[in-house]
């Protein structure tokens, strides 16, 4: 792209051509690393804030951070803020749980997911550093020590899985308007204020402490970039940029971003000092072309060059890819592939019930077709009112095949949220936050990945339990499941409690607490239930599977009378092994309807469950006074979730993976098309799965081929809109490419695909994840 040249100021035209793609050149050209730099000064702080309370230990830690981290404006970077000097590393946080990397420390370059470089020194510094230090002290330890023998039989039975118990919670979406607003000396200002009139809150100071060092941060690479403007060796463009930037970052210490380039710089910042806070997954973007847009408008009103803003924005976007999340291999299996959670809501209502698109949302997605990285991970916001337009614009970037944009569905997310005491105009503001959960952006403490629920564990549970019950019924074996699933919400609400509190004590977030409302004005960190929402989001995992055996068995054993309930439990317990075994495992998996194929009683059994198991979990209250949500997502899970259960009445072996997604059916079973799979999920009440759910669909490139393929793929997304399915997101690579991406992974390292709530590069992706990927259906339109 060549930049034009108008009567601007020099900085904004000195640039001669885009160098988007050097940048994105430069993310990659260095392996992964892991860096100690982050633990170092956190620890350093910790030895030097003793007996101090916890929520001041973690601000003047966050602050030490700022002032002493390494600092870098790498080469081409209009926007500042660096987790890290080395692009992608991996950072440890061992005041949450230092056992797990200890347990890795000379795996983690190896292991099949997500492998990092961990250098022999900095092996060494934690071993003898770090492990002693924290060892006792981390907030892993906390939870263990008030993991209640109920809540560990629950693990131990393989039903559920507490998560955050070894990084910071996340899954939140500052109040990024507001600070954009008014700026960063504004809330120096505000709480100061606080602070003097409320001398004993911990909150205000802490929070005060925070936004002082992040002003000093800016102050901090004003200097650097100075310095290197004046080195007379760069080309003249170059230097022009950074002595704006120096003078940019200097302005935003104490006033507020007036420019699109300068509301860029303070989001960015601001999501670094939340990185540095907690260094927590999926701190979220929010509707970025709402609230961008005043100062896009303003910037193109005052004659700055399209080229610029289009360069600042790439920036903008490269710079979350260089965010990458470390994490244990377990989680690791989880989730593959590095998801970082940078997640975009476009589109959708505004608070006049309006579709609301503007300039920029389309200059977002125009933007994404050319970067075509795995974040940021961008969704659309859909309803009836949606433009064709936008829409035929969605449908071109969905094409591309990356999995990205996503789609959320007005016309459910919307009233699931009233249905939880939201207010109407916060409803209508919902976005997207991790993977696929939805949030109340700038207003929630949600927890949305708190636990997940294995609802196939469950039901294999129960079968063993009456297996040699001679007077069970199709009835009874149904309550039986239920009656588990009654026992084991009330487990898993206990333990998500547990580790809420965990946070509480060890992990208050003040900087960002700040920036959710209510906080202030409460003078209460968010874990202590200072927001205006209070959610935590509990993942029902299994429900297809779950509903394809129940409809197996009650056809095989209880109408058609071919064998006993005993018999086909002893079938499963041999996992098909042995006599006819395999001939009854084919007939399972071919001779009984599956979900995704419109039967209506099979995807009502299934949408039976789900309601149960919705509606149980809603009836606790979480320590933070607010409401337990079910979510249908398996992020990567179903695989490892599927290793924790043996054979089913499915036709599944025993250790092979669930169904991907979360309403996805299970792969290969869905034989009728994609509109069958649309009509099985929507007899799943989509309201009642607040915290989100994930539908995968994945069609034959060729399907989307031209205007036609274009216009029956909109006509598709209308269809999915007025059936009041919540998500659904797509896969659009061929069987073809993707087994030879597999097979010679060095010719296809940009191959970007859809996982489950995220993108990730494929050739990143274990063998196993891989498989899932291509197995699934490949539909036609």
């Amino acid at each position: 792209m060549t930049m034009t040249t108008t009567t601007r100021p020099a900085f904004e035209t000195a640039r001669p051509t885009s160098k988007l793609d050097v940048m994105k050149q430069n993310l990659f050209k260095q392996k992964r690393q892991i860096s100690l730099e982050r633990a170092k000064l956190y620890t350093a702080s910790y030895q030097q804030t003793v007996g101090q309370p916890t929520i001041i230990r973690r601000a003047k830690a966050t602050a030490y951070i700022m002032d002493h981290v390494q600092i870098s404006i790498r080469p081409e970077e209009l926007l500042c803020g660096n987790r890290t000097v080395r692009p992608r590393s991996g950072i440890l946080s061992p005041e949450m749980d230092p056992y797990w990397i200890m347990q890795e420390i000379d795996t983690i370059g190896s292991r099949p997911q997500d492998q990092f470089e961990f250098t022999a020194t900095d092996r060494q510094y934690y071993r003898e550093k770090l492990l002693p230090y924290w060892s006792g002290k981390s907030m892993k330890d906390f939870i263990n020590a008030k993991i209640t023998p109920e809540v560990k039989a629950a693990e131990d039975d393989l039903v559920i899985k507490l998560n955050q118990t070894d990084k910071g919670q996340g899954h939140i979406i500052m109040d990024f308007p507001a600070i954009l607003q008014q700026g960063v000396g504004a809330y120096v200002t505000k709480l100061t204020a606080k602070q003097t009139a409320a001398s004993d809150n911990d909150f205000y100071a802490a929070a005060l402490i925070v936004f002082k060092a992040m002003q000093r941060h800016f102050d901090r690479y004003a200097a650097l970039a100075q310095t290197m403007a004046e080195d007379e060796t760069l080309p003249t463009y170059r230097r022009l940029e950074l002595t704006e930037m120096a003078a940019m970052n200097h302005r935003l210490t104490t006033e507020k971003p007036q420019t699109f380039y300068e509301a860029l710089q303070l989001l960015w910042m601001t999501s670094i000092v939340g990185q540095y806070e907690s260094n927590a997954s999926s701190l979220s973007l929010g509707r970025m072309d709402q609230y961008l847009y005043p100062f896009y408008q303003a910037s193109k009103a005052d004659g700055v060059p399209a080229d610029f803003m289009w360069e600042v924005l790439g920036d903008f976007y490269l710079k979350t890819d260089d965010v990458v999340l470390l994490r244990s291999a377990e989680s690791a299996k989880c989730f593959a592939g590095f998801p970082t959670g940078y997640t975009v809501a476009l589109g959708g209502l505004d608070k006049y019930g309006q579709y609301s698109v503007n300039e920029l949302s389309n200059k977002m997605l125009d933007l994404y077709q050319d970067i075509q990285l795995p974040q940021p991970n961008l969704s659309v916001r859909i309803n009836e009112q949606i433009p064709r337009r936008f829409l035929n614009k969605t449908c071109e970037t969905i094409r591309l095949g990356t999995g990205i944009p996503m789609l959320f569905n007005d016309e459910v997310c919307v009233p699931g949220f009233l249905s939880n005491g939201v207010s109407l105009d916060d409803a209508r503001d919902y976005a997207v936050v991790g993977c696929v959960e939805t949030t109340i952006p700038g207003k929630t403490y949600g927890l949305h990945d708190i636990a997940l629920f294995n609802l196939m564990r469950i039901m294999e549970l129960a079968m063993y339990e009456l297996r040699d019950d001679v007077t069970v019924t199709y009835a009874s074996l149904r309550q039986r499941i239920l009656d588990k699933i009654d026992d084991y919400v009330k487990i898993v609400t206990a333990g998500s409690d547990i580790v809420d509190l965990g946070h509480r004590e060890f992990a208050p977030i003040p900087f960002l607490s700040a920036l959710v409302a209510d906080c202030i004005d409460n003078g209460q960190d968010v874990t202590e239930g200072g927001a205006r929402y209070n959610f935590s989001g509990v993942q029902g995992i299994g429900e297809p599977n779950l509903a394809d055996a129940l409809y197996a068995v009650k056809q095989l054993v209880f109408e058609n009378h071919e064998m006993t309930f005993k018999t086909l439990m002893d079938h499963l317990a041999n996992n098909f092994a042995g006599d006819n075994g395999e001939a009854l495992r084919q007939h399972l998996i071919h001779d009984f309807d599956k979900y995704g194929n419109d039967n209506a009683e099979l995807d009502m059994e299934c949408a039976k469950i789900f309601r149960h198991y919705a509606l149980e979990l809603g009836k606790y209250k979480n320590i933070r006074g607010g409401e337990f949500n079910a979510g249908a997502y398996t992020v990567s899970a179903h695989i490892p979730l599927g290793e924790d259960v043996g054979a089913t009445p499915d036709g599944r072996k025993a250790h092979d993976q669930l169904a991907d997604g979360g309403l996805s059916p299970m792969v290969g079973r869905d034989h009728l098309g994609p509109t069958a799979v649309l009509k099985s999920v929507s007899k799943i009440d989509n309201t009642l799965a607040v915290n989100g759910s994930l539908l995968n669909v994945k069609f034959s490139p060729n399907t989307l081929k031209g205007a036609n393929g274009i216009r029956k793929f909109a006509d598709f997304l209308m269809a999915f809109t007025q059936l009041k399915i919540r998500h659904v997101q797509f896969n659009v690579q061929s069987r073809e490419t993707l087994i030879d991406a597999q097979q010679h992974p060095e010719n296809y390292a940009g191959l970007v695909v859809r996982v489950a709530g995220y993108s990730a590069f494929f050739v990143d992706l274990n063998k196993r994840i891989q498989d899932d990927i291509i197995r699934r259906a490949e539909h036609v339109l």
